[in-house]
């Protein structure tokens, strides 16, 4: 049986998925949904079954991080470290299928007023938060693009608005197709959706597919079953010269159990040929 919600893409396609995996937890009763000895097991069948191109994960522990990669195989390659002053804790790596892209450049900042100081804080978080962003060459097409990965804060208001409007200077600091993704622990009614999508330049890629693979599912489920009308608060954006074929919230239970907490959010992108749009510039913070 195939467990995808979109498989393995194929050039000039890229399957992209964001992905909350819900940190690991001790001293939790033996049937909890929360255990991730549990879990792990179901995070790797969907790991997988989708094989997504480009894959950004919030919440992992090192030794989540470390499945998460041992699970989707050795052609993919892991970037980021944790968000805390000695780069442990949680992180929000992205992964990527090293067939099919190469790195050209990346950068991890702090989401606050020294982004190049790991583990400082700014606008009322109380811990650290922070954006993983890498530049891409698709081996395929020869066309290059950016990606952000990043986890707003659960709490404070003013630090998910500060943080989304970093994100838009990261993304004006450059050029060329954008994708930005992540949990924002915000509604799309919220001020942050509003910054990302009216002065950042991007588009919810929800509002923009050929197709719709599923239900407008609530992403944050906390392992019931799959509900419709909450918040969509995992969120994935893009940016001029990406084309959005195919979007899902990927639902999946297994034996009635899910992977995580939340929900993951995966789209089949096209990009523009190269030379459609100018070229990004390598990864770094706007002065």
């Amino acid at each position: 049986m195939d467990d995808s919600l979109i498989g393995p893409a194929l050039a000039p396609d890229l399957h992209v998925m964001t992905y909350n995996i819900r940190r690991r937890i001790l001293h939790l009763p033996p049937r909890s949904s929360d255990l991730w000895s549990h879990r792990k097991v179901l995070l790797r069948r969907l790991l997988q079954a989708e094989q997504p191109t480009v894959l950004g994960v919030q919440e992992a522990l090192l030794d989540q991080a470390r499945w998460v990669g041992e699970s989707l195989g050795p052609a993919f390659v892991r970037i980021g470290y944790g968000r805390n002053a000695n780069r442990e804790g949680e992180s929000c790596p992205l992964y990527y299928d090293s067939r099919r892209l190469e790195a050209v450049s990346w950068r991890q900042f702090a989401l606050s007023n020294t982004p190049t100081v790991a583990g400082s804080r700014s606008w009322g978080n109380v811990v650290p938060r922070v954006v993983v962003t890498a530049e891409f060459r698709d081996l395929g097409t020869g066309a290059v693009f950016r990606v952000f990965n990043t986890h707003f804060d659960h709490r404070s208001t003013k630090s998910r608005l500060q943080s989304a409007r970093m994100i838009t200077r990261l993304v004006d600091a450059g050029s060329g197709p954008v994708v930005v993704m992540g949990d924002a622990n915000a509604g799309v009614r919220s001020a942050p959706y509003r910054e990302l999508m009216h002065n950042a330049g991007l588009v919810d890629a929800w509002l923009m597919p050929e197709r719709r693979l599923t239900p407008e599912w609530t992403t944050y489920s906390a392992y019931r079953e799959p509900r419709m009308g909450g918040k969509r608060i995992d969120w994935l954006f893009v940016g001029r010269g990406v084309e959005v074929k195919a979007v899902g919230i990927n639902a999946v239970r297994f034996d009635g159990a899910a992977p995580s907490d939340h929900e993951p959010v995966q789209a089949v992108l096209r990009l523009s040929p190269p030379g459609a749009t100018s070229a990004p510039s390598a990864a770094t913070f706007p002065r």
